[in-house]
């Protein structure tokens, strides 16, 4: 049964509050009552005085059921000591909403495709808004910085608390930047944009909820990388900190007992020995071998937490002590489940869309499906909307290939520029696009800012096979024994093996792409592999070819360099510079020195980083970094296209998406908190 949340009589007052009648401000409806400091959102103090009122809190009828399945979870104290001090005041978009229901989710596999649910229930310290320009408070009440970007400072909610009930404090951010993302033994290499400079931030909490990051250079982007990714500035120290060896002296006895060989072991377990936050939770699956910790999920800040995982999929339950509430002040959020299924069958996957099975899904809904979603919609429930994207396929050579034949092949410009331009992308947007794409060059910025010459775009995308020939030939790429396919200039035979994940790209653009290189002499050999399987071959240096979506917003670029310097990606994109990485790391000691204009894209992502966004000298670095990013065709872009979001009838409160992309993490701007389900 749904619970319509319009009534007060329910209500459960904080200290301090007097019930008072609220009017139930929407987007669509503000009831006279003066937008806030953020847009469709609310501090408390602001909303009660904008609105007259003072707002009064009322929880879902089901969550001491639902609390009830969070094993280990005590039970629950009242409303008004699990919501922090001051909640964050959420104005949905079209109705306040009813309690109930689950949504179904479909992903791929275990960390594969799964980022477009995680972004269903995803927290940060802040979020874009939905203009994908504003970035608002989230988590954090408040942020400010100085003037010249060298300092953050983060205010807390008073009160915040974890889904296990244990105060969510400055202390949880300190652990996951000390002893998390700069603990060589939980992450070998500290990520990008942790770093200031190339060095290490001073981060210090000035009380329990105020935390404060000194930088040693410049890097207004840093709380761009929290409002745009997946990154969670924060861990439960409470609970991960009694297996980090560093803070608990019993961490490693801890650990063994679960299985682990030390507490190191069992964060990296958890952490995925990187920043990602989706991996499974070891807990769920450690049996009764440690009192009080067996099957328990680790705690959240997200509206859900998983209950349930295994290798058919996860459960989740509504977070009880999730720290927004509705301008009714109903506690949101107002979905009680989630479900994710595991489909690794991109037909079955379809056929469950098709029939109506799946509540909300974007990613890895390619817009070859289009057609016989949109006929479905009807008899199948649903809606599909096409909305246009920020990255797109691209492919890459393997620049540090360990045999050094192909190697020097791949490093050859005039190499990549025949692959690029025999590359039929007008046939490739009819055929799979259905002319709905524009056919375009990977050039680093997505959409591209006004200050890049559009020139890069259309950079040797233009299909010529005479000039790829006449390339290949040149390069010395010739058939030497007549057999009509090219040899090396050693004479041995050329052939690229392909191996690709539909995750990124259609099996028909790609055999499409594989068939104008076979076309050019270069044989090319397809094979359909899984994200996992993928993304294993390519860190061990093991592919010819990569592909994957590639795209980064002007803002994203301000606090993330990971597009732009070796290996070019992280462990889930697009990396075909891992022994460039390595010679950088190292410091020379150990993998392959970069050329010039790699080591020049590097300085000047530092130096674009550190710049005033907006000014001259930020635009002029930018401007030379596509110079330089395209003119190398590290990445050979393909075609730009929209792609199709699916959302079922029955789900109430979505907005039409600006875009579908993982680059404004999918769903995050769009507050699905404030979603509902209608009978």
């Amino acid at each position: 049964m749904k619970h319509l949340l319009l009534t007060s009589t329910a209500a459960i007052l904080l200290p301090g509050i007097v019930a008072a009648a609220c009017p139930a401000v929407t987007i669509a409806d503000g009831k006279g009552v003066a937008a806030g400091d953020f847009p469709q959102q609310y501090e408390l103090g602001e909303f009660n005085s904008k609105a007259a009122c003072e707002l009064s809190f009322a929880e879902n009828p089901a969550l001491a059921d639902l609390n009830s399945k969070i094993f280990g979870n005590p039970a629950l104290p009242a409303l008004a000591d699990r919501l922090p001090q001051e909640p964050l005041i959420s104005a949905p978009y079209d109705s306040i909403g009813h309690y109930g229901g689950q949504l179904e989710a479909l992903s791929n596999a275990t960390e594969s495709g799964t980022s477009d649910f995680l972004s269903v229930r995803h927290t940060s310290l802040v979020r874009y808004a939905d203009d994908l320009q504003t970035i608002v408070p989230h988590v954090a009440k408040s942020f400010t910085w100085n003037d010249d970007f060298t300092q953050l400072t983060v205010e807390l909610r008073k009160g915040h608390k974890w889904s296990d009930g244990a105060p969510f404090t400055s202390a949880d951010i300190l652990f996951w930047y000390n002893n998390l993302m700069m603990d060589t033994n939980v992450i070998a290499e500290a990520k990008a944009y942790v770093l200031a400079g190339g060095e290490p931030m001073d981060v210090v909490a000035l009380d329990e909820t105020t935390v404060q990051f000194t930088m040693k250079a410049p890097k207004p982007g840093f709380i761009e990388t929290f409002a745009a990714q997946y990154v969670q500035p924060y861990q439960p120290v409470h609970f991960l900190g009694q297996f980090h060896p560093a803070i608990s002296a019993d961490a490693d006895e801890k650990a063994q007992a679960l299985g682990y060989e030390n507490g190191y072991d069992l964060i990296k377990a958890y952490y995925g020995n990187s920043d990602w936050t989706d991996t499974p939770s070891p807990m769920l699956t450690a049996g009764d071998k440690l009192a009080g910790l067996s099957k328990h999920a680790t705690p959240t800040l997200e509206s859900h937490i998983v209950v349930k995982e295994d290798a058919e999929g996860r459960h989740f339950v509504a977070n009880p002590y999730f720290f927004m509430v509705d301008t009714a002040g109903n506690q949101l959020p107002y979905i009680n489940e989630l479900n994710e299924a595991y489909i690794g069958d991109e037909e079955v996957r379809t056929l469950k869309l098709l029939n109506g099975e799946v509540t909300y899904k974007s990613q890895a809904v390619n817009l070859s499906s289009a057609p016989v979603l949109l006929e479905g919609q009807e008899k199948g429930g649903y809606g599909i909307s096409v909305r246009p994207t920020i990255a797109m396929p691209s492919v890459a050579f393997n620049l540090t290939h360990e045999d050094e034949a192909m190697r020097a092949i791949f490093t050859d410009i005039r190499f990549r520029t025949a692959m690029s331009i025999g590359m039929n992308r007008d046939e490739i947007n009819e055929t799979v696009y259905f002319g709905l794409g524009t056919p375009q060059q990977y050039v680093g910025f997505s959409p591209l800012p006004d200050f890049i010459d559009r020139k890069w775009a259309s950079h040797e995308i233009a299909f010529d096979a005479d000039k790829a020939n006449a390339l290949l030939d040149e390069i010395g790429l010739v058939d030497a024994d007549g057999d009509g396919d090219r040899d090396l200039p050693n004479g041995e035979p050329f052939v690229l093996d392909w191996q690709f994940a539909t995750q990124a790209a259609s099996s028909q653009m790609v055999e499409l792409i594989a068939q104008n290189w076979t076309d050019l002499g270069v044989t090319t050999n397809i094979k359909e592999v899984t994200s996992d399987e993928y993304r294993s071959a390519q860190s061990s240096n093991n592919l010819d070819v990569l592909m994957w979506v590639v795209g980064q917003p002007a803002g994203s670029i301000l606090g993330d360099t990971q597009l732009w310097v070796p290996p070019y990606s992280d462990y889930f994109g697009l990396r075909p510079a891992i022994g460039w990485a390595e010679w950088v790391s190292s410091d020379g000691a150990a993998g392959i020195e970069p050329p010039a204009w790699a080591k020049s894209l590097s300085d000047d992502t530092a130096a674009y980083q550190s710049s005033i966004p907006g000014s001259d000298v930020q635009q002029e670095i930018g401007a030379r970094m596509v110079e330089t990013m395209t003119g190398s065709l590290t990445f050979i872009g393909t075609v730009s296209a929209p792609a199709p979001i699916y959302v079922s009838t029955k789900l109430n409160n979505v907005p039409e998406f600006k875009t579908s992309s993982y680059e404004f993490y999918r769903t995050y701007p769009y507050r699905a908190t404030q979603w509902w389900l209608s009978e």
